[in-house]
């Protein structure tokens, strides 16, 4: 088991050492530099109350974003719905559904950024031409996980990206992410890698610019287990091809495995700083119900509200 979890680690470490390293993705302080950020926002109402630090924490359909390797532990079906009031009137949304089968866990996922309604304007039309236009970002993604002993879990996913500006300005790409988790006796310690958004450039007219590739790497712990209460710690920390290296932290109170209360804090980050949250478990027979929140502070940026309902059966 230690072997097969070195191997894989290793893999992951060789890979994203690779990538890190190469010209698309060797640059350091140059933001604006890629293209498709909404790559980078967080589709969990939970991973965002405990500041994103949710790589090793993440449990069923959610797992696709944050760690598909996770996705080998579960069981049964899971649902994932999100929805993000982002900024400047623009919303998120995100939906998943995972199942596991007797060769391992498959998974679909769909993740979509739109703007509201705007004005199309020009230079002799400066108050409108009496068009208008939405922007949209989507990814479309399958995923993949397996268990390669009770511990160890390795996946990945391949993402089909549409960049839709306005009519006539649309491109697509193709990524691809790949991870591995591993879970412990102690404490429940859990810890996963993932090398994310490895794939082909987006060229908008004469201009190519690579995706936001990223390794990132985290561990959660239950630091509480005492009754009805617990406490799990989580950390992640993640370094991105167009920017400097980010971390997170956050935490969790469970009262008995109901009613869950979190908060989280960014490290290194340039707006995003604290988050908390809460949520809502229920069992219904066979039937696991989640209602999440999460808030997110962006400093002068403003917040994010991001609201879950996750279904486990």
């Amino acid at each position: 088991m230690v072997d097969v979890m070195r191997r894989t680690i290793g893999l992951l470490v060789v890979v994203a050492s690779v990538a890190l390293a190469s010209p698309a993705t060797a640059q350091y302080e140059r933001p604006g530099s890629t293209a498709a950020q909404f790559l980078k926002i967080g589709i969990s109402a939970r991973g965002a109350a405990i500041g994103e630090a949710f790589i090793a924490g993440v449990e069923g359909a959610e797992a696709v974003h944050y760690n598909p390797a996770n996705l080998g532990y579960m069981d049964g079906f899971s649902l994932a719905l999100s929805h993000t009031n982002w900024f400047a009137g623009i919303d998120h949304q995100f939906v998943s559904a995972a199942y596991r089968t007797s060769l391992g866990t498959v998974a679909a996922s769909v993740t979509a950024l739109t703007t509201d309604v705007m004005t199309v304007r020009t230079p002799l039309q400066p108050e409108g031409t009496g068009e208008t236009f939405r922007a949209s970002s989507v990814r479309a993604g399958v995923s993949v996980a397996r268990l390669l002993t009770d511990r160890v879990a390795f996946g990945g996913t391949v993402n089909f990206i549409h960049l839709g500006l306005f009519s006539g300005y649309a491109q697509r790409a193709i990524a691809a992410d790949i991870a591995a988790s591993y879970r412990s006796d102690f404490r429940g310690f859990r810890f996963g890698m993932k090398i994310a958004n490895l794939g082909s450039e987006v060229t908008f007219i004469n201009e190519s610019y690579p995706l936001p590739v990223n390794f990132s790497f985290g561990a959660a712990i239950d630091v509480v287990e005492a009754g009805n209460h617990e406490l799990v710690a989580h950390g992640s920390a993640m370094k991105p091809n167009d920017g400097r290296p980010l971390g997170s932290v956050g935490l969790e109170y469970g009262f008995d495995r109901l009613l869950y209360l979190r908060g989280g804090y960014a490290l290194n980050h340039g707006a995003a700083r604290y988050s908390f949250g809460g949520g809502l478990h229920l069992g219904l027979g066979s039937y696991a119900f989640r209602f999440d929140y999460g808030y997110s502070d962006f400093s002068m940026l403003g917040q994010a509200h991001r609201f879950a309902f996750g279904l486990h059966l």
